[in-house]
C-alpha cells in the first residue's frame, strides 16, 4: 500500500494591499507593514510559529498537522514515520508492507533486488521477495516432481505435492483431496482404493 507523506505549505508573503487592515491571526492585532499568510490567515512574520518549537518560520514550506503548522525539523521528529530498511524517516512516500513502513526505494526482493511496489510478493521470515526469487528459493518441494509449489498443496505422507502430482502409483490418476488412498506397503507410494 502506498501513501504521500507530503504535507507541505507556501506561505504567501506580502504587503497590505487594500485598504482594510488586516489582522494578525496570533497577536490579534493590526498589521501595518509587511505580513504573510497562511492557512487562511495573516500573521506577522515573526508570529507564524511552529507549534512544536514555537520558533517563527522561516522555510519556505512547512508542514501542518490537525491545522496546526510545523517546521520541518519538528514535523520529522514527530510525525514522521521510520523506513524497516535504512531506520531513517520517510519525507516522502511510504510504503506500508509485512506490517512495518518502507522507504518506496527501499521496499525490494531480498533475492535480485528488484523494487517491488506494485507487484505480488511473499514474506520470508519478515524480508520480503518477488515471486521468481521466493520460487527458485524459499518454495516448498513438490514430492512427487520436485518443483516448487507456488500455490495450494495436497499435504500427505508427511510431504507437500502439487495436486496434479499426487498420483495413484498403479493407474497414475491424480488422487483428489476427498478421494481414499492407500500405501502401497512394497514401494511406500500411494494408490488409490479403486487400484
Amino acid at each position: 500500500m502506498l501513501f504521500n507523506n507530503r504535507n507541505r505549505n507556501r506561505p504567501q508573503r506580502s504587503a497590505p494591499a487594500s485598504t482594510e487592515p488586516k489582522v494578525c491571526a496570533q497577536c490579534k492585532e493590526t498589521i501595518t507593514g509587511q505580513f504573510l499568510t497562511a492557512l487562511g490567515e495573516s500573521w506577522h512574520p515573526d508570529h507564524f510559529a511552529c507549534e512544536e518549537c514555537k520558533q517563527p518560520i522561516k522555510e519556505t514550506k512547512f508542514h501542518t498537522n490537525e491545522g496546526k503548522p510545523y517546521c520541518s525539523e519538528c514535523h520529522v521528529k514527530l510525525f514522521a514515520k521510520t523506513c524497516f530498511a535504512c531506520d531513517k524517516p520517510i519525507l516522502d512516500k511510504c510504503v506500508q508492507a509485512m506490517g512495518t513502513n518502507w522507504h518506496e526505494d527501499h521496499f525490494i526482493c531480498g533475492g535480485c533486488k528488484c523494487k517491488l511496489v506494485g507487484t505480488q510478493f511473499m514474506d520470508v521470515k519478515g524480508a520480503p521477495f518477488c515471486q521468481k526469487c521466493y520460487l527458485s528459493k524459499h518454495a516448498d518441494r513438490c514430492k512427487g516432481c520436485s518443483k516448487p509449489i507456488a500455490d495450494k498443496a495436497v499435504v500427505a505422507l508427511d510431504a507437500k505435492w502439487h495436486q496434479m502430482c499426487f498420483r495413484c502409483s498403479k493407474c497414475e490418476k491424480p488422487i483428489m483431496k476427498d478421494q481414499s488412498y492407500k500405501l502401497d506397503a512394497k514401494t511406500g507410494k500411494p494408490h488409490c482404493v479403486k487400484c
